[in-house]
């Protein structure tokens, strides 16, 4: 069995790296676990503990989605909160433009349910999490914080492939792995 999620990896840019290094140091004092800038990514679609004989179908319907995509170009832009004000869990950055990654996402989510995966029913917020909040101690600097840096955006950047990636849970963080890249050519 291996813990498997298929997505985009991001590279962003020096500048958007900058602002999330500051972001996080502002934060410091916060019980936050931040992404690593080496995991940085966005998830089309997580599998958990996988058993290797799904792996193949994995595989097929990923290329499948490869070859059906074309390359496209987004962006991270702006900072959100999942959970309340009082009581937040996620800090995330958004998607620009939506449009593509949204239709990628779908068509995953549908071949994935006509090889009989369980798929989840949830509105669709293409988001790239930065961090899971434990607690917070200061409730109104960090919505300042946060406030600071609403703005926050990446260069644009092409996509090129989707991933298969492992995960394995250690003390010091998730380490992934890849298991498979899938180059997006849609073919005429």
């Amino acid at each position: 069995m291996k813990r498997l999620f298929a997505a985009i990896k991001i590279f962003p840019d020096t500048e958007y790296l900058k602002k999330y290094h500051e972001l996080r140091n502002r934060l410091r004092h916060e019980q936050i676990k931040w992404v690593e800038e080496k995991n940085i990514h966005i998830t089309l679609q997580f599998f958990g503990e996988t058993e290797e004989r799904r792996m193949a179908i994995i595989h097929s319907v990923m290329e499948t989605l490869a070859e059906k995509t074309e390359p496209f170009t987004l962006r991270l832009s702006g900072l959100g909160l999942f959970g309340s004000v009082y009581s937040p869990r996620v800090i995330w950055t958004g998607i620009e433009p939506r449009h593509d990654l949204v239709a990628l996402m779908k068509e995953f989510k549908n071949i994935l349910s006509h090889h009989g995966f369980e798929i989840s029913r949830e509105n669709l917020v293409p988001h790239l999490t930065l961090g899971r909040i434990k607690t917070i101690s200061d409730r109104k600097f960090f919505q300042q914080t946060i406030d600071t840096f609403k703005e926050i955006v990446s260069l644009p950047e092409m996509i090129h492939e989707i991933v298969l990636f492992s995960s394995k849970l250690q003390s010091t963080g998730p380490v992934y792995s890849v298991e498979k890249s899938f180059l997006l050519k849609k073919v005429p």
